[in-house]
């Protein structure tokens, strides 16, 4: 019994991390995300030896750099608690690619109790010309 509570209580804090804040309040949409004009049509994956970088803007929305001059921009599909604040995220994958099916793990590195702060979806990576 106390095994299948800690499962439950595993899985609700998991869960908690792409779940919305009740009553309103933040909505997780940073006020400075640069603009992204769409540019060509979304791709489901990216490999992994071509992203040089990535960028959490918020709770919603990453950019990922490839090792040329493209920008994709990730729009997820959920809200990702703790993203924009944590800015640090980790993803496994047993593929060379990012897919827009993996799930990506908040990460808190900011010293003691620090570790995974919840799980999200991934969404379509949108290739982009970013706003200054």
């Amino acid at each position: 019994m106390m095994r299948i509570a800690l499962t439950l209580a595993t899985a609700i804090v998991a869960l908690a991390g792409c779940a919305p804040i009740p009553g309103g309040g933040d909505d997780g949409h940073g006020r400075n995300v640069p603009l992204a004009r769409p540019n060509g049509p979304p791709r489901d994956c990216v490999p992994l030896g071509s992203i040089r970088e990535s960028r959490v803007q918020d709770d919603w929305t990453i950019d990922f750099h490839d090792s040329g001059t493209r920008w994709y921009r990730v729009t997820l599909p959920q809200r990702c608690n703790g993203l924009g604040t944590y800015r640090a995220f980790k993803y496994e994958t047993s593929l060379s690619e990012l897919c827009s099916t993996d799930i990506i793990t908040v990460m808190d590195f900011g010293g003691p109790g620090g570790g995974p702060r919840g799980s999200c979806g991934m969404g379509r990576f949108q290739p982009v010309e970013i706003g200054k």
